[in-house]
């Protein structure tokens, strides 16, 4: 499994979409579970929708039904005034 990004950054308050992708292109189980964790900085939903929480950094991570797993680390900054 990969994810469309392996590092992500942005400011609290915005958003990164987080796409999977899991071979072979028939597999028959292509259910992903995505969890935070730091949810306090970075929030993942079961779409892989990160939303930036607060200042700080995450490790976001999808896991396939049997074990894999693909990370994506986040950086969040203050957002601009």
């Amino acid at each position: 499994m990969t994810l469309n990004q392996k590092t992500a950054t942005g400011t609290v308050g915005a958003t990164k979409q987080l796409t999977a992708t899991i071979a072979p292109d028939n597999a028959t189980d292509k259910t992903v579970t995505w969890v935070s964790n730091t949810p306090a900085i970075a929030t993942v939903d079961e779409n892989g929708l990160v939303e930036f929480i607060g200042e700080g950094t995450a490790k976001i991570t999808a896991e396939t039904s049997n074990g894999l797993t693909a990370d994506c680390d986040c950086t969040v900054t203050a957002a601009s005034k």
